[in-house]
């Protein structure tokens, strides 16, 4: 993902959806599960398209999505780089409730950025990064939502989507070979209409977690937001999803929202290590981990409302 520099000003944000109706969410997510799903994933090696990491998290992907939902569909293709390769793709998406009309979609992509260009050490610039909190962190998430929502079936139709091939080229000074999954799902849905509504998840689980309002998705869906960061005040995690904000940043729901999709982004672009080879477990908290996951699963319990 790639942040526009330029910060905005927070406009005034409408009051918290469902803050003061009747008794707080239940907390219901595991973050110290989540957490090992991190430490898993990081273990595999760079999840880098071609590389044998990237093979060994796909299979352990989908075998985690078979064992938690209704539904498993996994999207193969091939995606032709600028520079003339091929290389393979993989989105799986994994659906709850699969009988009901009215949908949630949540995403995260599961690929890691192939080089660590924000590296401090100029000579591991070209290394692919260990990904733990870009690419690890929101993928634990929706498997601890999956979890949830093996042990308590939801009344909204779910459908988790793990994009591939997010961070695989560059975002600037264009966008060339990135946000790969989730373009190729805009045009290739498997999950006939549209959701209600739609949250892409990044970068959410390392310590001292901060995630402010980003600037396309408080333009594409503000009553999201609202909905987003309501259920999480009401869960007493206030002081990690604030009310102030930052700029636009290109991610995977940009795809999603050119085709019409009510979709925002959670996300914190402050990580220190963000593109670096010092992305690494370490640096992961199974307390930010659950004030998310928390969070997401009590977005789904309150959708129909």
């Amino acid at each position: 993902m790639r942040l526009r520099l330029r910060l905005i000003a927070l406009t005034a944000l409408a009051a918290a959806c469902g803050a003061g109706n009747g008794p707080p969410p239940a907390k219901e997510f595991d973050g110290k599960q989540a957490l090992a799903y991190v430490v898993t994933q990081v273990a595999f090696g760079p999840r880098v398209p071609g590389r044998p990491g990237h093979a060994a998290m796909a299979r352990w992907l989908d075998s985690m999505a078979r064992a938690r939902a209704d539904s498993v569909t996994v999207q193969t293709w091939w995606h032709h780089t600028a520079a003339g390769d091929s290389i393979a793709m993989i989105n799986v998406l994994a659906q709850f409730n699969t009988k009901a009309t009215q949908r949630v979609l949540y995403l995260a992509h599961w690929d890691t950025r192939p080089r660590a260009e924000n590296d401090p050490d100029p000579e591991q610039k070209a290394t692919p990064i260990p990904g733990a909190d870009d690419g690890g962190s929101g993928v634990a998430v929706l498997l601890g939502v999956a979890d949830a929502l093996k042990k308590l079936p939801p009344d909204v139709g779910v459908d988790l989507l793990f994009v591939d091939g997010e961070d695989y080229g560059e975002f600037v000074p264009k966008r060339v070979d990135v946000l790969i999954g989730a373009s190729y799902y805009a045009t290739h849905p498997i999950v006939p209409g549209r959701p209600l509504f739609a949250v892409l998840w990044d970068m959410v689980g390392h310590a001292n977690l901060k995630l402010p309002v980003e600037q396309n998705s408080q333009i594409a869906a503000p009553d999201i937001v609202d909905r987003v960061w309501g259920a999480a005040a009401a869960l007493g995690y206030g002081h990690i999803f604030t009310r102030t904000s930052y700029g636009a940043v290109t991610d995977d729901h940009i795809p999603l929202i050119d085709v019409g999709i009510r979709v925002i982004d959670v996300i914190d672009l402050s990580y220190p290590y963000w593109h670096t080879t010092q992305d690494t477990p370490d640096k992961e908290s199974a307390q930010s981990l659950a004030a998310v996951g928390n969070t997401a699963v009590a977005v789904i319990r309150r959708a129909l409302r």
